[in-house]
């Protein structure tokens, strides 16, 4: 029976089809993902791409969860709940928690200032100022309005991006901490981004194919009939150039050619290199960030000065807008885990759990998870104690009277005689 029930409820993706009693309207398609974030203000062209996905991936890369903290504000447990797994595991039916926090930040970086929206509810969030969020998506803002906001969001029904309006109460407007530096209209991304632009219209005009040339006339051009006769004589080569095989024309012995098609001096690059260097330097990135061949300091002063920024606008503005203050009077918030373990080397590794070990900060099974191995089944290891020490501190604790003491005492009193 088991056999036979099995082979009943088997499906294939291919076979099991019957298109002529089963139909299904899967809605308006596309050949590309229409959700995807599309770059704004010419960055998809420049190299300030690069820039703002390796920010947003180190942003996306640390862990965003829904906790409540203890009397102390001390994080105390991980709260289970609809916001927590949009931050954690999945925000909508394409996303998943770290692609939601990705795009947030991309979109966030590009625009200057970006929108989680809550789609999925379990209350209007017009009528009622506490509510449970299913599924989330990043919106870009349209319009401002004194309470509401427009905005333009993915409607996954339709497939299509819909614009509406909700109230800012209702909706995470999140805004780039660095927004004087690269979203200004005459701040210094801008300015890089223009200058690359000319710098590509150059690079365009220059290899168009166009040669360049200048053709002297044995004879001064004054009068309309000279001037014909010069217009023919031009349309005469180009037609030699463009028809010719392996483009060669020929021209009188009196005339003289002149080639014009050189680089044309000016400091473009050295305007762009410059102008590169001084947002590296105010965003606190390297070029060893971008290509991975930063040492710790470098790592640090990235983290601390680009990416802590971006974590700090996104967590608190979902705490003010997505817990109530019931909520917050509970002790919960929307906190940032960043992995210590990630940026150390394995030759390091061993000296670092030693002394977390040692000094009673982590346990052996805290260790062996950062690793990647499975926990110890010992009940010691999820215990905080110094090992080296554990040894004399069990001798010496041991109660009088007991077996193991007896015998200490014997052999004490056998070595005194």
């Amino acid at each position: 029976m088991a056999i036979t029930d099995g082979l009943r409820r088997a499906w294939n993706a291919f076979r099991n089809k019957d298109p002529t009693t089963r139909y299904y309207d899967y809605g308006s398609g596309s050949g590309y993902r229409p959700d995807r974030p599309r770059l704004s203000r010419g960055n998809e062209r420049s190299i300030i791409t690069s820039v703002i996905n390796r920010i947003s991936m180190d942003v996306a890369s640390v862990s965003i969860r829904h906790v409540r903290l203890d009397e102390n504000g001390r994080f105390l447990e991980e709260i289970h709940s609809g916001l927590n797994e949009c931050l954690t595991t999945e925000a909508n039916i394409d996303q998943t928690g770290r692609a939601f926090i990705q795009d947030l930040a991309m979109s966030m970086l590009d625009e200057g200032c970006v929108a989680g929206v809550p789609i999925e509810t379990d209350d209007n969030p017009e009528d009622s100022g506490s509510f449970k969020i299913y599924t989330m998506r990043t919106g870009k803002i349209l319009e401002w309005f004194p309470k509401f906001v427009r905005l333009q969001v993915y409607n996954e029904l339709t497939g299509k991006r819909e614009e509406i309006t909700l109230p800012k109460e209702a909706v995470a407007i999140i805004e780039n901490p660095m927004y004087a530096v690269m979203n200004e209209p005459n701040s210094t991304m801008q300015r890089l981004i223009r200058k690359l632009n000319l710098l590509d219209a150059v690079d365009e005009q220059m290899s168009s194919g166009k040669l360049d040339l200048i053709i002297q006339l044995p004879y001064v051009i004054k009068t309309p009939a000279r001037e014909e006769q010069a217009e023919k004589r031009r349309k005469s080569i180009e037609k030699q150039l463009s028809e010719g095989k392996y483009g060669i024309a020929y021209t009188d012995g009196t005339e003289k050619i002149t080639q014009l098609n050189r680089p044309v001096e000016n400091n473009l690059m050295r305007q762009v290199e410059y102008l590169t260097s001084m947002l590296y330097g105010q965003l606190g990135i390297t070029q060893s960030i971008l290509d991975g061949s930063a040492d710790d300091k470098t790592m640090l002063n990235y983290q601390n000065r680009m990416v802590e920024p971006v974590l700090s606008a996104i967590t608190d503005e979902l705490k003010r807008k997505f817990l109530s203050k019931t909520a917050r009077s509970q002790r919960q918030t929307i906190m940032f885990f960043r992995e210590p373990f990630k940026l150390v080397p394995i030759s390091e590794l061993a000296e670092i759990t030693d002394k977390m070990t040692r000094n009673e900060v982590m346990t052996p099974n805290e260790i062996r998870q950062v690793i990647g191995m499975r926990p110890a089944k010992d009940p010691n290891a999820d215990m905080l104690k110094n090992r080296n020490i554990s040894a004399a501190n069990d001798q010496s604790s041991q109660p009088p009277g007991s077996p193991d003491d007896t015998i200490n005492r014997e052999e004490e009193n056998s070595q005194n005689g």
